[in-house]
């Protein structure tokens, strides 16, 4: 019999990882198919009824229901425990067991890329995601900022961490702060500005030669804020790295077998090919 994965949000028509997801399913024999819905946050309780009617073997959990889900589910695990946010439901037993796999996502990205000790990171954003990111990182040696446009929330954030770290905290929209971001080494985009829309959460001055943006939106590829990083010579990651990466995570939560990583990747590739974003 059929099994079944899902991925809620509001929105998800742009989401890559059915593509990815049915690929990996497919290559490996999987009787596994994995679905896209639009789920309001007014809809959420009723969906998460429907998903657990339906028998459902996992799902992905996207903006802006990452938080908003955990009252809905029977336990947590401590990847979203301590983050107080979601991105995988597994089924276990009759139970809905929440799980995250961004902060492993955004590291195994970012490795890709440069390393990670002793280096002064900023994570832009104190939602799900950036949550996830920040939980990761804390158990790095990096010195790390995390700005918001609601300060009280990076603090809380901030909180939160180790605070043996002394994570330091300011807002996006001040400028200083900001002027803060260009001595770093790392900048992570864990907010969802630039997501379907030209805009970048920082101005193109906040970057320079050598450092490592990730925008963990994926949609459109190429954004504006990783065209202005490139263009001031800084490495850049699209959020395609950390998807498949968070998905590849997800993956063997909900199957309990190694990703294959290259067919993920291939599935996403012709994804972004129909869509014309290569």
């Amino acid at each position: 019999m059929t099994g079944y994965v899902f991925i809620i949000g509001d929105p998800v028509e742009h989401s890559l990882s059915p593509d990815m997801h049915n690929a990996a399913f497919a290559h490996l024999g999987l009787d596994l198919r994995y679905l896209r819905f639009r789920v309001p946050r007014e809809r959420l309780e009723n969906a998460v009824r429907g998903l657990r009617g339906l028998g459902i073997v996992g799902a992905n959990v996207t903006t802006p229901l990452k938080r908003d889900i955990i009252k809905h589910l029977d336990r947590l695990a401590p990847s979203s425990a301590e983050t107080g946010a979601v991105n995988t439901v597994v089924a276990e037993e009759g139970e809905l067991v929440g799980h995250n796999t961004d902060g492993e996502g955004a590291i195994s990205a970012l490795e890709e890329a440069t390393t990670l000790d002793g280096r002064y990171v900023v994570v832009l954003g104190a939602g799900g995601t950036a949550a996830a990111v920040c939980y990761a990182l804390a158990s790095r040696d990096v010195s790390l900022l995390i700005l918001n446009r609601t300060p009280s929330h990076a603090e809380e954030l901030a909180a939160s961490l180790n605070p043996a770290r002394g994570v330091e905290t300011g807002s996006l929209l001040d400028r200083d702060a900001v002027r803060r971001v260009h001595a770093s080494d790392v900048v992570v985009n864990a907010t969802t500005v630039g997501m379907g829309e030209d805009r970048s959460p920082l101005p193109s001055d906040a970057f320079h030669p050598g450092m490592t943006v990730l925008d963990c939106v994926y949609h459109p590829l190429h954004t504006r804020l990783l065209r202005e990083a490139e263009g001031a010579g800084a490495v850049t990651i699209p959020g395609t790295r950390m998807l498949i990466h968070q998905g590849a995570a997800s993956f063997r939560l909900w199957t309990g077998k190694p990703a294959p990583l290259d067919v993920i990747e291939g599935g996403l590739v012709r994804a972004l090919g129909r869509r014309g974003q290569l």
